[in-house]
């Protein structure tokens, strides 16, 4: 069903993708998937009810069964029936052949087409005074059960985008628009950017915006793919199509409709599953050359029978019979129904696949280099330690005089330190005589303690001892909390490594790949993190061209590689690998040079995307297998080469077995679900 895909992908993109709003592409590509399943469902049944009569009137038949059913102008009635079975129930097969021919491609179409034209055109021939008998009765079989491949066929591929439009289902239609102190519903596509809407409990946040009051648990599994809800509050994104807590919301709309992540998710889903990948190319060649050794034989099957003395009826059921058997229907299916099946699911898993060849070129990587910054680590400096350096004061003391104090200053550090004290549930002391001491730290009195909080360059200019087991690694910032003028306690602040990080080096070194990284930090924070994931090797202090050029240096070694980055600094790098994946929120989906796009921001899907391409590409081959491996022996049966031992197969009995061949790979490729699970 190759080029017949390929037309009804042509409809759907001059018909679906110029809509406006989220849904409309989605809804156009699925209600045709379902007219034509219903055009192929009725047009079986009825051909199958008309070949009832042509069953009975056929003299094969007759003999066969041992009656005789003979009347004045039976010939004419059985010509008049097997022609509309030809017309009606081959009418998807002569188009296809007419489609196939104007692109001087031949494929399954051209095969069923010239089968079933050469056994209409001889048959008729022989109702009208050639010498010689009919074969209406395989003629409308054969279309019969192709209909019938083709329905099935159908069912699976719809079945299998069906992905697109539950993800569609996701976005709600209305919104609850607040006007001053009113609330109007409207639908979602009449909003606009600066809009305020309310979210109740329970109800599926209508669009991509920013929390301006409110608070609540947020379950956002289907961007992220985890359970566990995200507590959300003022100034916090939210997105489209997930579900609010039990807290009522505020949000001010930012993105609608065609931005809207959720749209841009089933945009990526839909160009994922028609971009045809390097391996859909070659079943295009595969069916292509199928087709020409298909004719090819057919013809030479039937010249050698005549040659040999047989009646011309003989030899022409012989060349059907290989026309129909090597017709490359299954392998129509083969290919985009795994596709179909491995997008939807890696969609769910929150892998965005949008160059389709690079998924598939996932399972010949050899190295992995890795950004650091928001990538291994989370890309926020907060803090990661703190403790009480005095017997008489606890840990948490020391944090909440350190809050009081960095609740007043502007330094980039106290943001992660207030965060601390939130996640903390410690609530801070207004402070006294607040002063920033330049190049040193911060000072005030807190609870009628004089504070401060400095760097470690101020307690060597004040003679105080630094304790060494306060420094755990390279990678963090310590800063000291003095109270009273003596050292009371540490807070310790980094980029943090995530947690999933350790997980997915140790995976991808386990299945034999090369880990590096590429970092704009420093040779210090660098080799720290290095040496505690347990990296192959890092660089550090390169700008993005210096990254590019690493990259391109690795191919030049003959490496296999993917890069891993945000997709904005490190586009250049994401460009030029061999696969590039995108690691951030879902609202960096934007990075257009990246081939994946992992929407958790879990460097432990990397290896979840070498597992699922590989698992991909297996069930391709498996699939390439079944569609065409049973030709082998299947052929030369048809053409009739164990004739003389009483093993013949006829164009019906081809039809079944082509048919049965793509029902299992039908069946295969709904095994991947499994496996990907």
């Amino acid at each position: 069903m190759q080029k017949h895909s390929e037309s009804h992908q042509n409809t759907h993109r001059q018909g679906g993708h110029g809509n406006q709003g989220h849904d409309h592409g989605s809804h156009d590509h699925t209600e045709h998937h379902k007219m034509m399943i219903k055009d192929f469902r009725k047009r079986f049944w009825i051909s199958l009810i008309v070949t009832i009569p042509i069953l009975v009137l056929s003299p094969t038949v007759q003999g066969i069964l041992g009656y005789t059913l003979a009347f004045y102008l039976a010939d004419y009635v059985l010509f008049g029936l097997s022609a509309f079975v030809y017309f009606y129930g081959g009418l998807p097969f002569l188009t296809g052949l007419a489609d196939e021919l104007k692109k001087r491609q031949p494929g399954m179409m051209t095969l069923i087409a010239v089968a079933i034209t050469v056994a209409f055109g001889y048959s008729s021939a022989t109702t009208f005074g050639l010498p010689g008998k009919t074969f209406f009765w395989e003629l409308a079989t054969l279309i019969d059960v192709m209909l019938l491949g083709h329905w099935i066929e159908m069912k699976s591929v719809i079945k299998a985008s069906g992905s697109l439009q539950t993800l569609v289902e996701m976005m709600p239609r209305e919104a609850h628009l607040l006007k001053e102190s009113t609330t109007q519903d409207v639908q979602v596509d009449e909003l606009n950017p600066g809009d305020l809407v309310l979210v109740r409990p329970g109800e599926k946040i209508p669009v991509d915006g920013s929390i301006t009051e409110g608070k609540s648990s947020v379950n956002e599994s289907m961007v992220t793919g985890e359970s566990t809800p995200v507590t959300k509050s003022k100034d916090d994104k939210v997105i489209g199509g997930t579900i609010n807590g039990n807290g009522s919301l505020k949000v001010q709309v930012e993105q609608v409709g065609e931005e809207a992540y959720l749209s841009k998710v089933i945009e990526m889903v839909r160009e994922a599953q028609e971009k045809k990948s390097k391996t859909q190319h070659l079943a295009d060649r595969i069916s292509f050359w199928l087709t020409i050794v298909a004719l090819s034989v057919g013809f030479i099957t039937l010249a050698s029978w005549l040659a040999v003395g047989q009646d011309f009826v003989f030899a022409l059921e012989r060349m059907a019979s290989v026309m129909v058997i090597t017709c490359p229907h299954a392998l129509g299916l083969a290919v985009p129904l795994v596709v179909a099946i491995s997008t939807s699911i890696s969609a769910q898993k929150g892998l965005l696949i949008r160059n389709r060849t690079s998924f598939e070129n996932a399972r010949n990587i050899t190295l992995l280099a890795f950004d650091k910054t928001g990538t291994l680590t989370k890309g926020n400096f907060g803090v990661t330690r703190y403790g009480s350096l005095r017997e008489d004061l606890d840990d948490n003391q020391i944090l909440k005089w350190a809050g009081s104090l960095e609740s007043r200053s502007e330094h980039p550090l106290a943001m992660g330190i207030m965060q601390k004290v939130a996640d903390a549930n410690i609530e801070a002391a207004e402070p006294k005589n607040f002063n920033t001491m330049t190049g040193k730290g911060i000072e005030g009195e807190v609870e009628g303690k004089q504070i401060k909080v400095v760097g470690p360059g101020y307690l060597e200019e004040a003679g105080l001892n630094i304790p060494q087991d306060v420094y755990k690694n390279d990678q963090e910032t310590i800063i000291f909390v003095i109270v009273d003028d003596q050292l009371a306690g540490f807070i310790a602040m980094a980029d943090e490594i995530r947690k999933e990080s350790y997980e997915a080096v140790r995976t991808l070194k386990d299945i034999g790949l090369k880990v590096y990284m590429m970092t704009g930090d420093n040779e210090r924070v660098a080799k720290s993190v290095s040496e505690e994931l347990g990296l192959d090797g890092y660089y550090a202090n390169i700008s993005p061209d210096q990254k590019l050029e690493k990259v391109k240096s690795f191919q030049r070694e003959g490496e296999i590689v993917a890069m891993t980055g945000d997709g904005i600094n490190d586009a250049p790098a994401l460009a030029t690998a061999d696969v590039g994946i995108a690691i951030g929120s879902g609202t960096d989906v934007a990075a257009e040079t990246a081939d994946i796009i992992l929407v958790n921001s879990n460097p432990r899907d990397v290896s979840s995307l070498l597992v699922f391409g590989r698992k991909t590409y297996r069930k391709m081959i498996q699939n390439f297998v079944w569609a065409t491996g049973y030709n082998v022996v299947a052929i030369p049966l048809a053409a009739g080469v164990l004739y003389h031992a009483g093993v013949i197969i006829n164009p019906a009995f081809g039809a079944i077995l082509m048919s049965i061949s793509t029902v299992i790979v039908a069946i295969n490729a709904q095994l991947l679900k499994k496996q990907m699970a």
